[in-house]
């Protein structure tokens, strides 16, 4: 599999986004990102492809863009497949639980552990709105890509 990749500037570091041959996006990480991917030797660097999503993120960063709308590939167990499908749900402005991430995905309450480690997972950051999940409680807890850029996502769209 042809793996396509470019950086992109942005307010929380330089973003890496990855794509299939066909276009869709297959990651978005930032420098640090825990599970964050490196660029391989066997990547080959296509920026013009990503042009859609270099202007999307600009607008979104802009406080311009409150949904995405880029094709996107992702290869997850059925299971967290299902929990990335319930973030695109969480509107821009909002915020959800992982309690209410399981109840959303018919998971009983039990499985809040595992919702967190799929959550924690998610190949797409800030695309896939895995920032807008927040603790029961209200505590901003975990983000793989730190919690001080998930305190920025989460000022820049109106939530803090």
């Amino acid at each position: 599999m042809t793996t396509l990749w470019t950086r992109v500037d942005s307010p929380v570091g330089a973003l890496l986004i990855t794509a299939d041959a066909t276009g869709a996006l297959t990651s978005v990480s930032v420098p640090g990102q825990r599970n964050g991917r490196e660029v391989e030797a066997s990547w080959r660097y296509e920026p013009t492809l990503f042009r859609a999503a270099e202007e999307q993120l600009d607008a979104y960063f802009a406080g311009e863009l409150k949904d995405f709308r880029l094709p996107f590939c992702t290869a997850g167990s059925e299971f967290r497949e299902r929990v990335w499908a319930a973030l695109d749900s969480v509107p821009y402005g909002a915020t959800t639980t992982y309690g209410e991430i399981a109840a959303r995905i018919g998971a009983p309450r039990a499985a809040v552990r595992a919702v967190g480690g799929a959550i924690g997972a998610n190949p797409l950051l800030i695309v896939r709105p895995c920032h807008r999940v927040i603790g029961a409680n209200g505590a901003l807890t975990g983000y793989a890509g730190g919690l001080e850029r998930k305190v920025h996502l989460l000022t820049l769209e109106g939530c803090l």
